[in-house]
């Protein structure tokens, strides 16, 4: 089966190398941006390289230069109240600061990343849960509680930026939930989940890529906050007073501003320009990559009750059509939330029989209901979807009341070639490495007679030297080649039934024509049984046996090819026929 075919083009993801590369273009051609990073890159270095560089020990005391003033001595800052060097003590606490925000950073991505991911991906009961405990979190006095922790647990501050991190996971929580369920419907993880990978292994290797930029903008954010809430518990006398900290020193110096005034301006200095640096360095990026998007949701109780009454008992399914019929599908309907409690339905009452060896085309105008009534076979409709009425037969099993059954056939017995190639291949993976994962998900074999069964796959799809596509990234093949390597994912665990959605739509003229001959030859050689979703006619016509012309999420007309174009019945079929083929006559 195909293999991990991501990442499509979720808004928030770089959906290629080169658009990565262009984000990373577009932040350094901004001069905030690049003055961002550079200051904050030589903080980094400032407490990195305290060790070697820092003039003296942070705690080192020289009572002849307390109080010194800056470039009169050799403390090039000046001295505090101990006589000790306030540059020395800038680095030395910039180290441990560091630190500090690093755990704050791990903490709550770590936390708030995780829930948020499987919240976004599951909704629902998870969904619930995670929002009562991150409520429960923000509704925490924090301040209150860092300070109160003091008390149990002495002067460390790096337990208390830990517990901090955790106060503030739900913000990551709240962010990547929003993100994960616009993501969830992307073609990507339809793909993946139709390769027959696990839910784990698509949130973690493609739905975490797909919502990183976010992350990323928010991690800013927290780095910032971060320091922020430090320097202010070291200011209140909470941290260590053996170890250097940007707010110790600062507490420091306002104890000590009647005699020297300006030793207050280095960590406050420090202090401000780095929280400074992390907020507008987030907002940068929010400018170059950040967007949003938001649906409709049913309230779960409305979804319980349209799922109640949706799907007929085992005994009501029956036996399939005849011993050749690989797919029935009986009444099937769709419907979407247009608000809390209510649905508009998109597919409407199809009926749908496919045979082994047949080729039945699924054809209408965009928004027919072709593409859904294909994703419900699937098992692949968004989570906002209800399937309000149907059944969905193979092998005597009805798929819609038994969804674990749907999960064991996919990948396995159907099948699914994608439209848009180049958005259903992972831009971070090789094309051997996706194909692999997907077919070693469905089927257990080693990795040699994997790679071995793919190679002679590429080979009879029509690729020239399979072994140097295998070691390419799709963006160094073409759209046919791409079109091409997913029909060998599709193929390569042996199905019975493939669905084919628009698979030449984003194809030269030429390249379609070598596609279409390739899935004949497929269903020549191995007696597939195949649905193609298509708008295209001209290619129903060259293609099919059998065709079934949609009309507003109903099945208007079905029949044999050139029985149906030489004597269409539904004016809407004849008007389809008129707006595509030669009105003279059908097909020859």
């Amino acid at each position: 089966m195909s293999a991990e075919l991501a990442i499509a083009t979720p808004s928030v993801a770089p959906e290629s190398r080169g658009r990565r590369s262009s984000a990373w273009v577009r932040l350094l051609r901004n001069p905030l941006g690049v003055a961002c990073l550079v200051f904050l890159l030589a903080v980094v270095a400032f407490g990195v390289f305290a060790p070697l560089f820092a003039p003296f020990d942070q705690n080192l005391t020289r009572l002849e230069l307390t109080n010194v003033d800056p470039f009169t001595s050799e403390y090039v800052l000046g001295g505090d109240a101990a006589g000790r060097d306030i540059l020395s003590r800038l680095m030395w606490s910039t180290r441990s600061t560091l630190v500090a925000c690093l755990i704050v950073l791990v903490v709550s991505s770590m936390i708030g990343v995780i829930a948020g991911l499987f919240a976004g991906f599951y909704g629902r009961a998870v969904e619930s849960v995670g929002n009562w405990i991150s409520d429960l979190i923000m509704a925490l006095p924090g301040t209150i509680l860092l300070i109160s922790l003091y008390v149990v647990i002495g002067p460390s501050i790096l337990t208390a930026m830990a517990v901090f991190g955790v106060l503030i996971a739900p913000s990551y929580y709240r962010l990547v939930r929003g993100v994960v369920r616009t993501v969830r419907s992307e073609l990507f993880v339809d793909a993946a989940r139709v390769s027959g990978l696990s839910d784990l292994r698509i949130i973690f290797r493609h739905v975490l890529g797909a919502v990183r930029a976010p992350i990323i903008i928010q991690s800013a954010f927290v780095l910032g906050a971060g320091i922020g809430i430090q320097a202010a518990l070291e200011f209140l006398g909470l941290g260590n007073t053996r170890e250097a900290s940007w707010g110790g020193m600062l507490q420091q110096s306002f104890a000590n501003l009647y005699v020297a005034p300006i030793n207050v301006l280095w960590p406050a200095l420090l202090i401000s320009a780095t929280i400074l640096a992390f907020v507008l360095l987030g907002n940068v990026l929010r400018d170059v990559l950040q967007a949003t998007a938001q649906q409709a949701v049913l309230t779960p109780r409305r979804r319980r009750e349209l799922v109640a009454t949706a799907r007929p008992t085992a005994a009501d399914a029956g036996p399939t059509a005849g011993p050749d019929t690989l797919l029935e599908v009986r009444d099937l309907r769709v419907a979407y939330p247009t608000s809390r409690t209510d649905v508009a339905e998109v597919v409407r009452g199809v009926d749908l029989t496919v045979r082994r060896g047949e080729i039945r085309g699924l054809v209408g105008e965009s928004g027919s209901g072709k593409s859904q009534t294909a994703f419900s076979i699937l098992g692949i409709l968004p989570k906002e979807a209800v399937v309000t009425s149907g059944s969905i037969i193979v092998d005597s099993i009805d798929l819609l009341a038994d969804p674990s059954a749907i999960r064991s056939m996919r990948g396995r017995r159907i099948a699914y070639v994608p439209q848009e190639p180049m958005s259903n291949l992972d831009p971070t993976l090789t094309v051997g490495q996706q194909l692999l994962q997907g077919l070693r998900a469905v089927l257990p074999m080693s990795k040699r007679a994997a790679t071995d069964r793919l190679l002679d796959l590429l080979e009879q799809v029509g690729i020239a030297d399979p072994a140097a596509v295998f070691k390419l990234y799709p963006h160094e093949i073409s759209g046919g080649m791409a079109q091409r390597v997913l029909i060998t994912g599709a193929i390569a665990s042996d199905p019975d039934l493939i669905i084919a959605d628009e698979p030449t739509t984003a194809l030269d003229v030429t390249v379609q024509a070598d596609v279409l001959q390739l899935l004949r030859r497929l269903r020549d050689d191995r007696g597939l049984g195949m649905i193609l979703v298509t708008h295209n006619l001209g290619v129903v016509a060259d293609l099919c046996d059998t065709v079934s012309v949609m009309q507003a999420g109903r099945i208007v007309e079905s029949g044999d090819v050139r029985a149906l174009f030489a004597a269409p019945q539904d004016p809407y079929t004849r008007q389809l026929l008129s707006s595509t083929l030669d009105p003279r006559g059908a097909p020859s």
